[in-house]
């Protein structure tokens, strides 16, 4: 078995972002002129939207939204049907970005728009149709079901109708089947016998189990392991290995080099560089749902498609990458808005030339202006921030004006994510065996080292295995290989000859079959190097914590910030769920969670409203 216990991520999770880089000219960031970009925000009113050129978005034609029944009586949509609309802009159309949405217009808030930068929908999901199969380049697995709304999404619409046995697994989700063998080869062509990897397995999981009691279980932490579970784990199964009496010498050296191939695995689940990087400490505050782990035969992307479904493609604008979030300057700018009626209209930098309306009551109020690449700017109530951690740690001094709150930024910086990529490889006819349904690649050079890093030339070190995809009547005759950290991004720069040129060697060599063939696809993912993603999903570095999952979450303005309208800029995605980060449901429910604060204050308001007493 290559895993020991129910696991978490091998299928990479990954999620919506943004496109925020910046193209301004030098100086435009300065205070005039920011000025008159935010008196530029507050202008354009639901009719100047209106009036634009058809490639630009009506924010208030959203009346043919869609309500569930269930929510076109409550008082809240009577209420909101009536009054003037919030204005709610959701940046990224992943999981977390189309579950927010769909809550908010069941809810009957219709002035609501999806920006999203790249060309399609789904974020971090994206499967790829071969044939009569669907390979995921992202999502791959449902983990667990009770209680997960995934997997009741899934199983509600028949998704996993075809499931096989092979495909629902409760113990191991890293391989594509649970039937077969994997296969331990060494770096000069040798098969490390069962018996002995089912050994060292068993002494393996002994020791890794120990890294989830010291958050369960509030164990201190012991200085030697720099709270890091991959020195805690290496230190530990190399005492182990190396006091055991009956083994010999050489079989000691190869325990050594499979429990270095054993965490670059664990890297890949949990798409960190090293697992020196992940802390010991909060390591087991990642909660497992109950159930088996569940591959959709048609695709993750259908349950992209089901949350999408009941959205208005109008609602949803592709290839819209943002540039800055300008949020809470209705107050800070009054006067300026003010003035602005007898400012030059030359300082107006929106190309489109739209009539303004400084007196306007209502657009004084709205306290957010989302600046698009394309120079199109929207004036909003609320914005919901689906970016990637990623995206986040590359952009946000630039992203947001004002910068985020110090704590913030800091939650953004200490927690952690990598990329893990995934290297398809089609072959004519199969060159493993049939009970083979992986390939683990373990270099008995590497039995002493500290530090599984590489350099640039020697990326290929870094691939852990490669599974087969299973069953062969969909997919044919194809191995998926592993790769995360900077060794990943490595991999994204060479082309596709030079990928299936590196790993044919290295089958060749693992295997000790000179006569593998190249094979006739490669197909990889490149979330590293995506613009609009920057990495795989989040896991929590040493010094970091789930609070600061819960920092990043945290809606602004923070509620001590009295005068200011609250709940301004809200903050969703895998990242910040403190138990299910990394996940397609902890995307999802984070998405909902920020829709539903934003459907409990304006309940709270229309309650507010409905009991004042009359004077």
């Amino acid at each position: 078995m290559r895993r020991r216990r129910p696991r978490r991520k091998t299928g990479c999770f990954w999620f919506p972002d943004i496109n925020t880089k910046r193209s301004r000219s030098e100086g435009e960031t300065g205070t005039k002129e920011r000025g008159a970009v935010l008196r530029l925000c507050v202008f354009l009113t639901a009719e100047d939207q209106e009036s634009q050129t058809p490639s630009k978005r009506s924010l208030d034609g959203m009346q043919s939204c869609e309500i569930s029944s269930d929510s076109t009586d409550d008082p809240l949509s009577s209420d909101l049907r009536t009054h003037r609309q919030p204005r709610i802009v959701v940046i990224g159309a992943g999981l977390a970005g189309l579950a927010a949405t769909r809550v908010l217009l069941r809810h009957g808030f219709t002035d609501v728009t999806v920006l999203e930068a790249s060309d399609h929908i789904g974020g971090r999901v994206h499967s790829i149709q071969h044939g009569e199969a669907t390979l995921e380049l992202g999502a791959t697995w449902i983990h667990g079901a009770i209680g997960n709304p995934v997997y009741h999404l899934a199983e509600d619409n028949g998704l996993l109708e075809h499931t096989t046995d092979g495909e629902r697994s409760v113990g191991r989700i890293s391989l594509y089947t649970k039937n077969g063998v994997a296969h331990y080869q060494t770096n000069v062509g040798k098969r490390i016998p069962k018996d002995l990897v089912e050994e060292f397995s068993d002494l393996y999981n002994e020791v890794y189990e120990l890294t989830q009691e010291f958050f369960q279980n509030g164990k201190p932490v012991c200085a030697e392991s720099q709270n890091s579970v991959g020195i805690f784990t290496r230190d530990g199964v190399r005492k182990k290995i190396m006091l055991d009496p009956d083994d010999s010498e050489s079989i000691k050296k190869l325990k050594l080099s499979m429990l270095q191939q054993y965490l670059k695995v664990e890297s890949c689940e949990s798409s960190s560089p090293s697992m020196d990087e992940v802390s010991l400490s909060e390591f087991g505050e990642w909660t497992e749902i109950p159930g088996a782990h569940y591959v959709i035969p048609e695709g993750f992307m259908k349950i992209v498609e089901l949350l999408a479904q009941d959205i208005p493609s109008r609602t949803i604008s592709l290839s819209k990458p943002v540039r800055c979030i300008h949020w809470n300057y209705s107050a800070q700018h009054q006067e300026v808005i003010a003035k602005s009626s007898d400012t030059n209209q030359d300082n107006n930098h929106n190309t489109n030339n739209h009539s303004c309306q400084p007196q306007d009551p209502l657009l004084l109020v709205r306290p957010i202006c989302v600046e698009c690449e394309d120079e199109e700017w929207i004036v909003a109530d609320h914005v919901i921030v689906t970016a990637s951690l990623g995206v986040l740690k590359q952009n946000h001094e630039a992203m947001f004006s004002p910068s985020l709150p110090e704590d913030k930024v800091l939650a953004i910086e200490k927690l952690g994510i990598s990329t893990t990529d995934k290297i398809f490889l089609e072959f004519e006819e199969p060159f493993w065996s049939p009970e083979c349904n992986s390939i683990q690649f373990v270099w008995e050079d590497e039995a002493q080292l500290e530090q599984l890093a590489y350099p640039e030339e020697l990326w290929y070190k870094k691939i852990c295995s490669f599974d087969v995809l299973y069953p062969p009547e969909r997919y044919g005759y194809m191995l998926s290989g592993w790769i995360c950290g900077q060794e990943a991004l490595y991999m994204e720069r060479c082309d596709d000859e030079t990928v299936a040129e590196t790993c044919t060697e290295l089958l060749r060599r693992f295997t000790g079959n000179p006569d593998i063939p190249k094979p006739r696809r490669v197909l990889r993912s490149s979330w590293g190097s995506n613009p609009f993603i920057r990495g795989s999903y989040s896991f929590t570095r040493v010094g970091s914590s789930g609070g600061d999952c819960e920092r990043l979450a945290m809606p602004l303005p923070y509620a001590n910030s009295t005068k200011a309208q609250p709940l301004q800029v809200l903050f969703a995605g895998e990242a910040t769920h403190r138990k299910y980060y990394s996940t397609t449901h902890g995307a999802l429910l984070s998405g909902q969670r920020e829709a539903t604060r934003l459907v409990e204050m304006y309940q709270d308001l229309h309650r507010a409203q409905t009991t004042k007493p009359n004077m």
